[in-house]
């Protein structure tokens, strides 16, 4: 069983910057970041494998995301900069067996934080 806590969410102006935090309880593979705003389809964010260090992308926040872990806390965190009223969108860090942006893959979720852009 693996228990995730997202944080971090919130209000901020275009061309702001956030950082979403994920609390990981238990064993994982790899955390993905997804996004989910109203009306649209989940998309996955950003993904990070814990052993082999892997990162991956979606297009859309290619260049202003950043992915981490800190091992040794058992948090991996999500830097947003640049951010776009598009960002706009309840967050969700998920732990499953395989480092991809497919939400298939995840078995656990976390309860979400909501990132608000918006001038």
């Amino acid at each position: 069983q693996v228990q995730l806590v997202e944080s971090g969410g919130g209000f901020v102006q275009p061309g702001g910057s956030l950082r979403l935090s994920c609390a990981i309880s238990g064993d994982y593979y790899a955390i993905g970041w997804f996004r989910q705003a109203p009306g649209k389809e989940r998309e996955g964010v950003s993904t990070i494998s814990r052993s082999t260090g892997n990162i991956f992308y979606a297009d859309s926040v290619k260049g202003r995301f950043t992915i981490s872990n800190d091992n040794a806390k058992n948090t991996v965190y999500l830097q947003m900069n640049s951010l776009e009223p598009e960002d706009t969108a309840v967050y969700y860090c998920a732990a499953g067996a395989r480092a991809t942006l497919m939400s298939q893959w995840y078995d656990y979720w976390g309860q979400g934080t909501q990132v608000t852009v918006s001038s």
